[in-house]
Order: structure tokens, then sequence, then C-alpha cells
């Protein structure tokens, strides 16, 4: 990877699943950053000097819906322009995604090659 290290915001309540990410995003050249609560990120994030280049973000976490947050960032100027991939393995999953301002959609279980390929696309 030339230049820059891109950096990616993974936000999961699962440890395997932020692990596993991590893993194959840090194998790949990418630098993570690993939440597993969501709790005032959208707000955490506007405040933030460094903001990530992408976020994987899962639809159902504890406490707080991705699709409100994905909503939230996308409305807000300092992070509208962040491409936001959404991770579900719930049925109608993608649509919901689409509608709350997510960039792409990444079913659970996922493949690490289509995981890899829809990171780069963003980047």
């Amino acid at each position: 990877m030339s230049g820059q290290q891109k950096m990616i915001l993974v936000v999961d309540d699962e440890p395997d699943i932020v692990f596993a990410l991590v893993t194959i995003l840090e194998d790949a050249g990418y630098r993570t950053i690993a939440k597993a609560k969501a709790d005032h990120l959208a707000q955490q994030m506007h405040q933030s000097e460094q903001l990530p280049d992408l976020i994987l973000l899962d639809m159902l976490l504890s406490g707080q819906r991705g699709t409100e947050i994905a909503r939230e960032l996308k409305q807000h100027p300092t992070t509208r322009h962040i491409p936001i991939l959404m991770l579900s393995a719930h049925p109608n999953a993608e649509r919901e995604a689409k509608a709350a301002g997510a960039d792409g959609f990444i079913p659970k279980p996922f493949d690490m090659d289509d995981l890899l390929e829809k990171v780069a696309a963003f980047l």
C-alpha cells in the first residue's frame, strides 16, 4: 500500500467479530481502531481531530442501533464524507443499511476477499 496507511474504525459488540475484522484488515496493511460500544460515537467523532478513512459498523449493537449511528454520522458536516460499510446477518439488512445512509453492506458471515474488495473500493 503506498502513501499514508488508511485508518478503519471497526464497531461491533461481538469480540470474535472484532478480532477477525481487525486481524484481516491489519494483515492487509490498514490501521484499525476497534470499539465494542457505540455509545456517543457520533459525538466523539465530531470532536475528534483524527477521523477514520472508513467505518465498519455492525447494525445491531447493544445500546444503540447501527442504523441510527450511520444516520447521525451522515447528517453531520464533519463526518458525512466518511464511507460507512454496515455489517449484519439479518435478512433485509442491506435495504435498512442503505436507507440509513450507509455506503455499502457486508453480510455476516463475511468472506475475507469480499470484505477486502469492498473496503478497498471505498478507500
